[in-house]
Formats: structure tokens, C-alpha cells, sequence
């Protein structure tokens, strides 16, 4: 974008990257958060998120920003290449178990607690309000949540195992969010965090401030829990559930934000639902249930620049869960379906059988017809990524959503 002479002062520019078919209204919203931002991008599985779209990047020479991090914050991907082949192994008996030992949905706690480093951080937080949620920091380590929150086990090109997960800092993320969003909004950490618009503007904080200081700290402290949370489930699964060894081991995350230098200038670049890619570095990202999974690594170029060293998280969306799932409506704790979505999920499980996929939980909101083709999506990355793996599903585990939420990554 050129700049313009306004009245003798040159207006500010925005450097903005897109790759793939761009969504119009993802774009605004970049265009909203990146007002106050040298530079922004939106990957190929981009669409509109809340304020910031899924699937985008921007970086801010002077604020970091709580609503483009999001309440999810630290949410990644962690993939192990194990010492079993697939055909060794027990599919039907291992999903059976990763259901019942691993806690999937909103607000579960995890049925065999443990005990972890990151708890300690956590009743001693730098940002003493992260300490009240000692407790349910404690009940939820090593669960999953729900969406599109996965375990999962694939088959690679040479019949051997991998494991993935996807999610993120549970509850005590989502609480660090609402309560920084809250502070800049004036009010009390412990107060309601107002509702915010999905095309609302960004909720920035200077970094020079206390504010921003302290919400950088907090964010670092959940994006700490989120990583301890997935190195417990791909723990427990390896040494608990099938009995095997990693000899191999990816971990990545999202929905953060990282001071970098790019262009020669520092900045933060906040990446929502869109992975760091730098050259040579590591990424897994998960297609659709049904779908080949890949592990893939940054490579310099002039796009990858351009990018921020950054690509796609999954295959992302083309249906909302409404649009998906219908409607539903809460009465005492129990969910009741008042209108019928787009996915006839009893078709898209005869399509899971067919491919020999133990399918545990999950739901219409998420059927493979609701995301892009994950090879479409990152062929428009063309040569700012290289493929490493390329993973077939033989298991998948998530819970689904417990509440109906249009755009949630």
C-alpha cells in the first residue's frame, strides 16, 4: 500500500501479503488490526475470526494485542514419530482408551491428574492474578477442549506411527484473555470481559506500558501450560496407552505473539491460527478428520519474507458450526437441536469406516466438508514451505463443540 503526502506528513504504510483466494471480509479485519502495524498477512486457510481473522499475521512495531492473540492463547500442534509401525497396533483398543484417559471437552478435568513443573510457575505467577487459577490450571493439565481440538494417529509413507494433538491453554488461558481484555476496557482483571463484535477493532496495549508488560508476561506463563498440557497427553499415550518410544518430535504453536526482526525493524508479530515458518524450522499441521496430515519446514524465499515467516495452522474453514451443526438450544445442561445444519454426520461416519478410521466423538461442526483441501491450501504457499511427511489418519479423537460458537478456530 503507497503512501500518500497529507498536508506536508507522508501517511503511514502497511506492507500487506496474501496467499490463496482472499476472503473480503478477513481481509478488513486485517486491514482494521493492521492500522497501527508495519506489516500483515493472511495465509491460504485464513477466515474471518473475531476482530482478527484466523489465519493472520500482524506485526506492531509499539503494541501487542490481547483480542488478535486471542483466548485460546498458545493453541499448537505437537506430532511424535514413534518406534511402532502402525499395523502393529491395536487401533480400535488404543482410541478406546485415549477416550477414556484423556479428558475431552469444555471445562473437563482430566481423570488421572498430574503433577507438572508448569503448576509450580503458576501458584508462583510473576502477574499474581494467574495465581488464583492454581486450581483449575491443576484439574484441566492434559486435556483437550473441544472444537476442533484433536489426538489423533496417523500412518506415515513407512507404515510407522505418529501421534498429533491440537490444543491449546484450556482455561487458564482463556481466563488470562478475558482479564487483560478487561483491563484495557478499565475494568477488573475478574470482571466480565465485554462482548466483543466479530468485526469489532483490536484491543491494543503499548508495550512500554505496565500493561503490556504484565500481558506479555501472562501470555508467556500460558503458552508455557499449553505446551506442558500436550507434552502430558503425547506422554501418556506413548508410555501408558500403546507402550512405545519417540524417536522423533514436532511441537508448534499458534495464537501468540513473538518479538522478531523483520525488515530490520523489531516488532510483534501476533499470529492467529497461522504458524511461524521460518527456514528450516518444523511445523505439523492437521487437515480434516478424514484427510492426509503433513509435517512440513519453512524455506527462505522471497514470499517467506513477505510473510513473516509464516504459514497455514490446518486446512481452515468454509462453513461456520451453525451453518454446519443448525442450531441448538441449552436447557438444564443438556443440548437440543432446534434446527438442521448443512453435514449429515451419519454419512460422514460411514465415509470414516469406510477408510478404516476409529472415530471417537466429534460432530457435523467438524466433517471434512467444512475445511479447505489441506493440499490446496498449501500449494498457494508454493516455495515459502517444503513438505517433510505426509500422515494418514487411522485414529481420530476430539470432542466436538459443547457450544455452538460461528467462527472459532
Amino acid at each position: 500500500m503507497p503512501g500518500a503526502d497529507i498536508g506536508g506528513q507522508k501517511e503511514k504504510t502497511m506492507k500487506l501479503k496474501t496467499f490463496g483466494p482472499v476472503d473480503e471480509r478477513a481481509k478488513l479485519q486485517l486491514e482494521r488490526c493492521a492500522e497501527e502495524a508495519e506489516f500483515a498477512v493472511l495465509c491460504a486457510d485464513h477466515h474471518p475470526g473475531y476482530s482478527q481473522p484466523i489465519g493472520g499475521a500482524v506485526a506492531y512495531a509499539e503494541h501487542i494485542s490481547p483480542s488478535g492473540v486471542g483466548y485460546d492463547i498458545a493453541c499448537g500442534n505437537k506430532a511424535v514419530m514413534t518406534d511402532a509401525l502402525a499395523k502393529d497396533i491395536d487401533v480400535k483398543r488404543v482410541m478406546d482408551d485415549i477416550e477414556r484417559l484423556i479428558g475431552f471437552g469444555v471445562g473437563r478435568p482430566n481423570p488421572e491428574p498430574v503433577d507438572h513443573p508448569v503448576l509450580e510457575s503458576i501458584f508462583n505467577a510473576e502477574f499474581r492474578p494467574q495465581r488464583k487459577m492454581i486450581q483449575m490450571a491443576t484439574n484441566q493439565l492434559g486435556t483437550v477442549g473441544s472444537g476442533n481440538h484433536y489426538v489423533d494417529l496417523f500412518e506415515d509413507e513407512q507404515g510407522r506411527l505418529w501421534i498429533g494433538v491440537h490444543f491449546g491453554s484450556r482455561g487458564f488461558g482463556h481466563r488470562t484473555a478475558s482479564g487483560f481484555l478487561a483491563l484495557a476496557k478499565g475494568k477488573n482483571f475478574d470482571d466480565k470481559a465485554p462482548d466483543g463484535e466479530m468485526d469489532a477493532p483490536p484491543t491494543l496495549l503499548r508495550t512500554d506500558s505496565s500493561l503490556g508488560q504484565d500481558y506479555i508476561t501472562a501470555m508467556h506463563l500460558a503458552g508455557e501450560y499449553a505446551y506442558a498440557g500436550r507434552d502430558v497427553v503425547v506422554t501418556k499415550i506413548v508410555e501408558d496407552i500403546i507402550g512405545c518410544r519417540i524417536l522423533k518430535d514436532v511441537h508448534n504453536h499458534h495464537n501468540f505473539a513473538w518479538l522478531e526482526k523483520h525488515s530490520g525493524k523489531n516488532v510483534w508479530v501476533i499470529r492467529k491460527g497461522c504458524t511461524p515458518a521460518f527456514p528450516g524450522q518444523k511445523g505439523f499441521v492437521g487437515a480434516t478428520m478424514g484427510d492426509t496430515s503433513v509435517i512440513l519446514e519453512g524455506v527462505d524465499s522471497i514470499d517467506s519474507k513477505e510473510s513473516l515467516y509464516s504459514t497455514v495452522h490446518g486446512a481452515g474453514r468454509v462453513m461456520s458450526r451453525t451453518q454446519a451443526a443448525g442450531k441448538q438450544r441449552w436447557i438444564k445442561g443438556v443440548p437440543h437441536r432446534i434446527s438442521k445444519g448443512a453435514v449429515d454426520w451419519d454419512k460422514v461416519q460411514l465415509m470414516m469406516m469406510s477408510k478404516g478410521i476409529e472415530l471417537r466423538g466429534s460432530g457435523p461442526d467438524e466433517a471434512p466438508e467444512v475445511y479447505k483441501k489441506l493440499d490446496e491450501v498449501l500449494a498457494h504457499h508454493g516455495d515459502t514451505i517444503r513438505v517433510l511427511h505426509r500422515l494418514t489418519p487411522i485414529g481420530v479423537a476430539m470432542a466436538g463443540s459443547d457450544v455452538i460458537d460461528p467462527y472459532k478456530d
